[in-house]
């Protein structure tokens, strides 16, 4: 197979700033679960009626980035989602 239908995996950081609630961070997680992404690291802070949290994955397909970030949007109560990408960690195999 050709290299060219690879899809590279990147490092990927997505911060979500949304109204703090308490099915918030299972909602926000749900994305990744349903493409069967484990995330490596989790942080959640809570600043009275708001809450932010970052989920980060060293390596992720490039492709889905932005199929995530659209999908943490949809979250009732989402005010502003950043997504970020990093490095080309390797080609998907």
């Amino acid at each position: 197979m050709s290299d060219a239908f690879e899809e590279p995996l990147v490092a990927a950081r997505f911060t979500v700033t949304a109204e703090a609630s308490p099915g918030l961070l299972s909602r926000v997680l749900e994305p990744f679960a349903k493409r069967d992404l484990t995330p490596d690291s989790v942080r959640a802070t809570r600043d009275g009626e708001a809450m932010r949290a970052e989920v980060a994955l060293t390596a992720m397909p490039l492709g889905m980035v932005h199929l995530v970030a659209g999908n943490l949007g949809q979250i009732i109560g989402v005010r502003r989602v950043e997504a970020m990408e990093g490095r080309v960690v390797r080609l998907a195999a």
